[in-house]
């Protein structure tokens, strides 16, 4: 049976769409609706008669509507079935091969890649970005700091969270992992060591010992922070970068508190090494509560480093670097070592959301997010009791440990029933961790019940020795966030 949709389901997800004319509107509502997600690929919509009731518009609007959609490719109609959704180039249009390096199949669930779809009010602010874009055509086009008025919204967001920030600290990039690349092409040479927790964000590692830096590692207990053991490595190997993830970390979700944050500051401070915080996961807070102190507020030198895409969508590909006014020039002539800036038209998306209702897109995708979690939560405990794991307060996974090991076996096996899944190994810069599994959820609540299923399913197999060795070596997909 296809999936269908209520029309006073569709009627909440439009909201008060644009009605000059209306039509236009609708159809507009409906594509970014389809395009992000939020109505499913192949679902039935509403008849005509019924949305209509459910919109208060004229029969008129709505079947011109339905008739836009058909046009632009998101939708078609079925000789006495009703009206369906569907995608421009079909539903595997935004599979890229490095991501899919096999063919993709109906029914895979991607859980390798920890991103989520585009909340609400993305797609209006690619539209007034282009608008806007015609008075910067005259100009060279190259921002190697970032535009200014980016600069200023970013700088705006850290006073907002009460660290003072001039818009000259801000250097925009193409992403938080480019941000990275630039910090460890400017600060750790082939003699600088550079300390790294494990488990980790694993493509982090690549990044901030892209100018040579050698790697350190000290495992992260699944508690949180033993600041105790960071001390005697500091003091032993002297690192001259830090990278902590004191946020929603990656893949573990854990928060750092406040008094752990102080105590880090002081002994980074004592041993002479800068952190270089990532915060790509800061906004996305599920839970009540306060929110912790940037990292920065207890150490004047740190280096952080922001992301659109994990709090606005991987798409837009911007992330940024706070950095100490003592070593913006440095990191800015690295900085045009590796690329000359970030898009122009990028950039003016980044500003119309940060300086229009930027909390109304956070609360959205936070909103998702939490329901997505609970739903996995749930379907967890339900499926696969014995395995165990923190619920997150934020972030976009849940850290599994596995009643034994064997996550890459898992992995391997879950893989021939449709779900792609990244094992603790990924995340161990050294190796190890194959006792853990990064469960993502940013897929819908129906698709991540499903792939509980067939984790559980492929779980039981390789518990029982059956589950069959790959026949030949495969490419995997590369893990992007």
């Amino acid at each position: 049976m296809p999936q269908s949709i209520s029309a006073s389901r569709v009627a909440t997800l439009a909201g008060d769409f644009h009605r000059s004319p209306a039509y236009v509107g609708l159809a507009d509502a409906l594509r970014e609706l389809i395009g992000d997600g939020r109505i499913g690929y192949g679902t039935r919509l509403p008849s005509e008669r019924d949305l209509t009731t459910a919109l208060e518009v004229s029969r008129t609007t709505v079947t011109r509507a339905y008739a836009v959609l058909r046009e632009s490719g998101f939708a078609e109609a079925r000789h006495g079935s009703g009206t369906f959704t569907r995608l421009p180039g079909g539903p595997t249009r935004a599979y890229d091969r490095a991501l899919w390096p096999t063919d993709v199949t109906p029914g895979v669930i991607d859980l390798v890649c920890a991103a989520a779809t585009a909340p609400p009010g993305i797609a209006a602010a690619y539209a007034e970005a282009a608008a806007d874009l015609p008075a910067h055509l005259g100009g060279h086009g190259y921002y190697p700091a970032g535009m200014p008025d980016l600069q200023e919204a970013i700088a705006a967001s850290y006073d907002d969270r009460g660290l003072p920030t001039s818009s000259d600290q801000i250097i925009v990039t193409a992403g938080a992992l480019a941000a990275t690349a630039v910090v460890g092409s400017a600060l750790a040479g082939p003699r600088e060591r550079v300390l790294m927790e494990s488990p980790t964000y694993p493509n982090a590692v690549q990044a901030l010992c892209v100018g040579g830096g050698r790697l350190v590692t000290i495992p992260l207990d699944p508690e949180g922070w033993d600041l105790e053991s960071v001390d005697g490595v500091l003091a032993k190997r002297k690192p001259r970068l830090v990278h902590v993830m004191p946020d929603h970390h990656n893949p573990t979700g854990l928060v750092m508190s406040d008094a752990d944050r102080a105590t880090y500051a002081a002994m980074l401070k004592r041993h002479g090494a800068t952190a270089v915080v990532d915060e790509a996961h800061h906004t996305l807070r599920l839970d009540g509560g306060p929110a912790q102190r940037p990292f920065a507020s207890f150490s004047p030198d740190t280096i952080t480093v922001g992301s659109a895409s994990k709090s606005v969508w991987g798409g837009l590909r911007l992330g940024w670097i706070r950095a100490p006014r003592g070593l913006v020039d440095q990191l800015t002539r690295a900085r045009i070592g590796l690329d000359l800036g970030a898009p122009v038209f990028e950039q003016l998306v980044l500003t119309k959301l940060l300086t229009g209702d930027f909390d109304a897109v956070l609360t959205a995708h936070r909103d998702r997010l939490r329901l997505q979690r609970d739903a996995l939560v749930a379907a967890m405990r339900a499926e696969l009791p014995d395995w165990t794991f923190r619920t997150p307060s934020g972030g976009m996974a849940l850290w599994c440990r596995l009643p034994a090991v064997g996550a890459t076996a898992l992995v391997d096996e879950v893989e021939g029933r449709g779900v792609l899944m990244a094992p603790g190994p990924s995340f161990a810069p050294e190796g190890g961790l194959d006792r853990y599994l990064r469960f993502p959820f940013t897929v819908p609540a129906p698709q991540l019940e499903e792939a509980v299923r067939r984790v559980a399913a492929a779980w039981a197999t390789v518990r029982a020795g059956t589950s069959t060795p790959p026949g030949r070596e495969r490419p995997g997909g590369v893990l992007v966030a």
